[in-house]
């Protein structure tokens, strides 16, 4: 899916889950909406990008759901009134972009090779980093006590 027909998806999703989320059950305006379109849409775009190739669909999702959540509290309680309305517009929000992200992503792995999939994935270990542990014993300590002078009685 080409970058730009993936954030216009991204974003009529984000618009239907703050309409329902948002304005429909409480009383949000269409500048709300949009401008918690724009920057979950953007934020979920980033993070797609660099999560869903090296963790895989489930983490992201996750990573989206908390991500959607978090960003309509804290944009919320500045922009709206009543924290009632912050949480559960949140929540019911959240659960819809989530949703929708199930297919988005379904659809972009599905794009890419598999090759290239099961190499992104392959994450954990870096060789280049690995320290290895040297276990010895001081020699210069055994040394002394086999040298010391007896004392004579």
């Amino acid at each position: 899916m080409r970058p730009v027909t993936l954030l216009l998806v991204k974003f009529v999703s984000c618009m239907v889950a703050f309409a329902i989320g948002l304005d429909i059950f409480f009383d949000a305006t269409i500048v709300d909406i949009v401008s918690f379109s724009l920057a979950v849409t953007i934020i979920s775009y980033i993070g797609d990008k660099i999560i869903l190739p090296r963790f895989g669909n489930r983490d992201t999702i996750v990573v989206d759901f908390i991500m959607t959540y978090m960003s309509v509290w804290i944009f919320g309680s500045v922009l709206l009134d009543n924290y009632v309305q912050i949480g559960w517009g949140s929540v019911i929000a959240a659960t819809i972009v989530t949703t929708s992200e199930v297919f988005v992503h379904r659809y972009v792995l599905g794009q890419e090779p598999a090759e290239q999939r099961n190499e992104a994935l392959q994450t954990g270990f870096n060789p280049n980093l690995a320290f290895g542990t040297e276990f010895a014993e001081e020699e210069k300590e055994i040394r002394d006590h086999k040298e010391k002078p007896k004392e004579k009685k």
